[in-house]
């Protein structure tokens, strides 16, 4: 099929990681993708983002913000509608983007069905951080015209599907595709000893964590735990990412005396995450934003790590206490603390848990070329039947 495929997305971080795989997992099913979308630079490690964007975000009123926000969809529909008479796709997917609507535009006008990935409810998410909204009833307003106006919305939880469902979007009209892991980045990643090893981690017992750190992912929590006496003596925490708690983090280590005892690497190239994860003895997922597919519990899975994570809804979609992860409830006071100790003191249920997650990739289709070829069959279906 020919596929054109659409997002505003300017980062270097998941975001892109969820584009690209996607894209070549479609092309690798041998349809041909067209992507229309900002030009970016960079070098390709993750976390980065334009900083010309930011800068731009900050300097100016929230509300000529959002409305420069909603006025590049008449470009981005102009370059869409380009695109689409000399590409003549058979679908459309864009990446869902508050105030971006070009997709719907071209959609209605040409008849060509549209599926809308929808990785966060962007209304909701921007109220709550960055200074919230300015024009939060444009930006419902435009939130709902792009969810209503899909022929699938592909949410990446059932829980994000209730907010597409609030907004009147049928649920025939909704399919769920979780996050996904592409298998052959991974099978060149070393053993565990051998990972250990060359990060001169040889004898410690490794809990890791991947991505960029904020204050309620619950790290200093897992720190905290490391200077007390449930902790066993040779636990290591290595971060293998960056984020604005660093400082902080790094300076409560000092605190507590165990700075030995925790390392951050810094943002790293993609390609690099793989050895670093490998040396993991347990992974990390102490909090969980409510309607997430967090890519790092993908990574953890199919290196068959023994994950922590809380007992929350959209994780419960992946993962199964005992099964593929040790979960605890996230609103009683020491429920990760004791997990921690658990399953450092338990070697065997280590390594049942890792079996487990690995075994969850194959068992639960948690691939991107599953997912394409799920898109692959929505699509064709919306063709077959072209009802509004």
């Amino acid at each position: 099929m020919k596929i054109l495929y659409h997002h505003r997305t300017a980062s270097k971080d998941g975001q892109a990681v969820h584009i690209e795989e996607m894209v070549a997992a479609l092309r690798a099913l041998g349809n041909e993708v067209l992507i229309v979308a900002p030009a970016v630079g960079g070098d390709g490690a993750m976390g980065g983002k334009l900083g010309w964007v930011h800068r731009l975000k900050d300097a100016l009123p929230r509300a000529l913000y959002e409305l420069l926000e909603l006025a590049y969809t008449l470009l981005a529909y102009r370059q869409l509608k380009a695109a689409a008479d000399a590409f003549r796709p058979d679908f459309i997917y864009e990446r869902y983007n508050l105030f971006l609507l070009a997709g719907v535009m071209l959609s209605r006008r040409s008849k060509i069905p549209l599926l809308l990935e929808v990785n966060s409810p962007l209304v909701y998410e921007r109220s709550q951080h960055s200074g919230g909204l300015a024009l939060k009833a444009l930006a419902r307003w435009a939130e709902a015209t792009a969810w209503r106006g899909a022929r699938w919305v592909l949410p990446v939880t059932q829980v994000l599907a209730t907010h597409a469902q609030a907004y009147g979007v049928a649920r025939e009209r909704i399919a769920v595709i979780a996050n996904g892991i592409n298998e052959a980045h991974f099978t060149n990643a070393p053993a565990p000893d051998a990972a250990r090893q060359t990060l001169g981690l040889s004898g410690s017992l490794v809990l890791g964590f991947t991505g960029f750190v904020r204050q309620w992912h619950g790290v200093d929590r897992v720190i905290r735990w490391m200077a007390s006496p449930a902790a066993p003596a040779n636990a290591f925490l290595l971060v293998v990412g960056d984020g604005p708690v660093r400082a902080e983090l790094e300076a409560l280590a000092g605190e507590l005396g165990i700075a030995a005892r925790v390392r951050f690497t810094g943002v790293v190239a993609r390609d690099e995450i793989p050895r670093y994860v490998a040396a993991f003895d347990i992974a990390l997922q102490p909090a969980v934003t409510a309607y997430a597919s967090p890519l790092k519990l993908m990574e953890y899975l199919v290196l068959g790590k023994a994950i922590i994570a809380p007992r929350e809804p959209n994780l419960l979609e992946i993962l199964s206490d005992g099964e593929n992860a040790l979960m605890f409830a996230g609103e009683q006071a020491g429920g990760l603390e004791d997990a921690l100790s658990a399953l450092c003191a338990d070697a065997g249920l280590r390594a049942r848990l890792g079996a487990g997650a690995k075994r969850s990739i194959g068992e639960r289709q948690l691939t991107w070329n599953a997912n394409a070829a799920r898109v692959i069959a929505l699509a064709r279906g919306a063709i077959d039947d072209p009802r509004p």
